[in-house]
This record gives C-alpha cells, structure tokens and sequence, in this order.
C-alpha cells in the first residue's frame, strides 16, 4: 500500500502540470495526499474490519458469499466516512457524488480510481482465486462497467504475482493474454500520451511502467514521465513496484510526513493486520 500512497505524493504536483521527463525532485512542499491515498486507505480499512468478522471462520471464507457481502459493505461504508472527511482532494465529478450520496449506487465507470485504490486486496489475499472475488467486491460498489472491473483486477493480480515470486516475462504474459496488450514502450508513446482517467488507457501503461523499470524509484519515475494523469499513474505502478522491489526506508519516512493522524492511524492499523497475516500463515504451515 505503501507504493501506492508515495505514487499519489510524489504525481501530485504533476497532474495538472505534466512532466515529460525521468528528472526531478520526488518530494517537494508541493506534494500533498489525493484521493487516490485517501481511498486506498479506506479500501484497507474495510478489508480490515471485514477480516476482523470472519477471519479464520472456514476454509476459502475470503471467497464466501457472507465475507465477500460484508466486504462490499464496508467499503461503501469507510469511503464514505473517510472520503467525506477530505471533500477537496481530488474526486472525480461523478465519484465525489458517490462519496456525498445518501445511498450510493455503482454507476458504470472505467475510471482508473478503480486501478488506484485496489493494491491493499493482494496483501490479504492468498490465491488468485481470492484476488478476483475480492477486487470485485470492492470495485463494483461504483466502477461495475466491465472495463473497470478488469482494471482493478489486472492491477491486483499483477502486485499479487509480483509478490509472490513471479518474474516480469511471466507478468507480462499473463497481462498480454488476459487483460491488456502491452505491444508497446514508454518511449514510443511518452510523446503523444494525454491525460485520460480511464482504466484502459492507465492501467497497461502503469504496468509497463514498472516493467520497465530496475527499481521502485525508477518506476515512479517511469510512470510520472508520461504525463497524463501522474499521480494515479504513478500510485498504480507503485503499488507494483512494491511488491517487487520493497521500498526504500527513506521513502517511506518522507511519505508519511504527507499524512495526517488519522491517515497514519489507518496505515499503522493496517500494518499490524498484515503482520499477523503472516504470523498466522506461518503458525499453520
């Protein structure tokens, strides 16, 4: 999640003022949270009060029908209460309706907030079996069109196989085969590349982004080097670039100056849930 937190700061200061070049200063005191770190909290948020409920209740329970209702559940509940909390930091027109609506519905969109906020799903899951159930559950309550669905879960499955020992060749492969084409390089389209707020036209470019890189930073740098919608951008390459490479403890430090106590309370919270994730796996291995 981490990754995708420094994406968003580091994009922040570029979105409406690309960047078309891999040199800059990372943090600077233009930099601030968007909503992109915001909802990821809020993602994690309901996965962890969803996991406080049913954890360890059955065998698959992250796939059953009652965890995967109560996950969609609570995602509408914490965006809402956690999103209303921050009415300025940058919602989409139609997402920040959802956000305020007494009785949120989805409403059909590809918009790459999907992509963006999906990254905590492949911390808790442990198949991808459960990383399609999960990305659905949370992605629907408001991007259910069918590109939308798919965006989140590419992004998923790709941290997903990033963290669990896949190289970039097979990740490419199953990106190539079962969600995007990725016949294409950074360099051949930085040029003509435009802003676009749509899974389709971010999520492939933020894979290849990290595809393309040697390190987290470079990723970020990749992904911000585009232009377009940088910091969505560079939080979807990030959340991959994590699972990969690990991020530097000197970035983590800097980025989480950007947040606020809540902010870091939701973060520590969530850091202790993946710990004992992993305690308890170990425990029953």
């Amino acid at each position: 999640m981490i990754g995708a937190i420094i994406g968003d700061i580091v994009g922040s200061r570029f979105e409406f003022n690309n960047h078309k070049s891999k040199d800059f200063e990372l943090f600077t005191d233009e930099c601030y949270v968007t909503d992109d770190s915001i909802m990821t909290l809020a993602v994690a948020k309901a996965l962890i009060e969803t996991e406080r409920t049913f954890k360890n209740s059955e065998d698959n329970y992250r796939v059953s029908k009652d965890y995967l209702d109560r996950l969609t559940e609570n995602t509408v509940l914490y965006m809402k209460t956690i999103g209303r909390k921050y009415p300025n930091c940058g919602y989409g027109g139609r997402f920040g309706q959802w956000i305020f609506s007494e009785n949120p519905k989805p409403y059909g969109s590809y918009g790459n907030g999907a992509a963006m906020r999906i990254s905590p799903v492949a911390a808790i899951a442990a198949s991808e079996e459960e990383i399609k159930a999960l990305s659905k559950a949370i992605t629907s309550v408001s991007h259910n069109h069918v590109e939308g669905l798919k965006g989140a879960e590419a992004t998923a499955m790709v941290i997903y196989m990033a963290k669990t020992g896949y190289d970039k060749a097979e990740i490419r492969k199953v990106v190539s085969d079962q969600y995007y084409n990725l016949d294409f390089c950074l360099d051949d389209i930085r040029a003509a590349y435009s802003f676009n707020e749509t899974c389709q036209e971010t999520v492939p470019q933020a894979i290849q982004a990290f595809l393309e890189s040697e390190s987290f930073e470079e990723t970020i740098r990749n992904a911000i080097s585009l232009g377009g919608d940088s910091d969505t951008l560079a939080a979807i390459a990030g959340s991959i670039a994590e699972a990969y490479y690990g991020v530097p403890d000197v970035m983590v430090k800097k980025a989480l100056g950007y947040l606020d106590g809540e902010q870091l309370a939701i973060y520590d919270e969530w850091l202790l849930n993946c710990k004992m994730q992993i305690n308890n796996s170990n425990f029953n291995e």
